[in-house]
């Protein structure tokens, strides 16, 4: 197709056209992957639909450990089934890069995960939204006839907005698309990422509800956020590497064949049993984040322990109970993981840097806040978009930026420096 082909007013209106529907269908999705989250926590735990509850807020210790019974047998069924008979799934960043998303696979295995999140399994439900958004895309844009390049910046854009639709978070959704999928901050990635996502989230609050995921306190400054934020980043970084690397190698030696039927039961039992005393880990992270950035370092006793204590037990136990559900089999996200996981650790720290910087004394809920986004940017190796995530999820932020900013550069930095040292040792 020719230059001045590219510049018509039928091109363009086509591919104005074209982004809207992407941005209808991630809509769509992300209402789907909504509904089907809410019919299973109905089913499993009595939950009436709305809301943000999940497996980690059902009261009973038995119902939890049962549900995760039921998980790791339905799910380990399901996902054994679809990889022996279906054809190869494909993951979103490959459908950028071209290759066709098979749609029952797609469908069935979107499926599967948010059946396993809904009933609790320690794992990130937005991989099903964005794998679901990337296939209709795909659908939409192989019929309009547009050039690779179009279609790449569109099926990418599709993904992020299926994200966006499903939490709410139009400018987070826009900026994973540039950042993380495309890896291109052009005008002609910007202009479709932020049309879609912010048509999908539109889309989808004429069903789902619009609520806050992260009820929080408000955030303040203070100089001593300013200097624990500098000391924390790398930290955080090193820690955000070592449960990527953790994450990566289970995902490699997962078990395949029949071995999946018995040992995502297993391990999807031995989360269960964890949950009984700590349902906090279970899910996508949300219970255990919202704990993290609503602890009082002088309040209750968590577990018997001081406060700060338990969120360092609770986050090394979320650590473990996501990375052996990933090393299960099981497919998911780890985006809702790590800010559960750095909120935990950001108050733990923050709650120790209190003990020796007590004049001003922040809350915890910036420490935390400051952690989830430090963590989730060197998981991710997004900090624009892990920084606005953040903000987005708790609607909060604003006015601790600026630590906000140091600690997610000093988290990326220690990153990038150990990714470029592997590298050198590779080569």
């Amino acid at each position: 197709m020719s230059h001045t082909a590219h510049t018509t007013p039928a091109w363009v209106l086509k591919l104005v056209v074209v982004t809207g529907l992407v941005g209808v269908a991630s809509g769509a999705a992300g209402i789907a992957v909504w509904l089907a989250l809410q019919l299973i926590q109905f089913v499993a735990f009595g939950y009436a639909f709305g809301g943000h509850r999940e497996a980690a807020d059902a009261p009973s210790g038995m119902n939890r450990f049962l549900a995760l019974v039921a998980a790791g047998v339905l799910t380990g069924v399901a996902w054994w089934a679809i990889r022996r008979w279906g054809r190869p799934v494909v993951s979103v960043p490959a459908a950028v890069g071209g290759k066709r998303m098979p749609s029952l696979a797609t469908i069935g295995n979107a499926g599967i995960q948010i059946l396993a999140v809904g009933l609790g399994a320690s794992i990130g439900k937005e991989v099903a939204p964005r794998e679901v958004g990337a296939w209709l895309s795909q659908l939409i844009t192989r019929r309009a006839g547009l050039s690779e390049r179009e279609t790449r910046i569109l099926v990418a854009c599709g993904a992020a907005a299926g994200l966006a639709a499903v939490y709410d978070v139009p400018l987070g959704g826009a900026l994973f698309a540039v950042e993380v999928l495309l890896g291109e901050l052009t005008f002609a990635t910007a202009l479709p990422a932020f049309a879609t996502s912010a048509i999908a989230a539109v889309v989808a609050r004429l069903v789902i509800p619009d609520e806050v995921l992260y009820h929080v306190p408000a955030t303040h400054l203070s100089p001593s956020l300013l200097i624990w934020a500098l000391v924390v980043g790398p930290v955080l970084g090193f820690a955000g590497v070592g449960f990527v690397k953790l994450t990566n190698r289970l995902q490699g030696i997962a078990p395949k064949g029949w071995r999946l039927l018995v040992v995502l039961p297993v391990v999807f039992a031995m989360v269960g049993l964890i949950a009984v005393p700590f349902p906090e880990v279970l899910g996508n992270g949300r219970a255990l984040g919202v704990a993290a950035m609503n602890t009082d370092s002088t309040g209750a006793t968590m577990f018997g322990m001081a406060p700060v204590i338990g969120l360092l037990v609770l986050g090394l136990v979320k650590t473990i109970t996501t990375s052996a559900t990933i090393g299960a089999g099981a497919v998911g996200g780890t985006l809702t993981p790590s800010i559960a996981i750095g909120s935990a650790f950001g108050g733990f720290l923050g709650g120790a840097w209190i003990l020796l910087w007590p004049a001003d004394g922040p809350s915890l809920v910036s420490f935390a806040f400051i952690g989830a986004a430090a963590f989730l940017a060197t998981t991710m190796r997004a900090p624009f978009t892990a920084l606005v995530l953040v903000v987005e999820f708790t609607q909060q932020g604003t006015d601790i930026l600026i630590p906000a900013i140091l600690a997610v550069s000093g988290s990326v930095a220690v990153s990038y420096v150990l990714a470029r040292r592997r590298s050198a040792q590779m080569t």
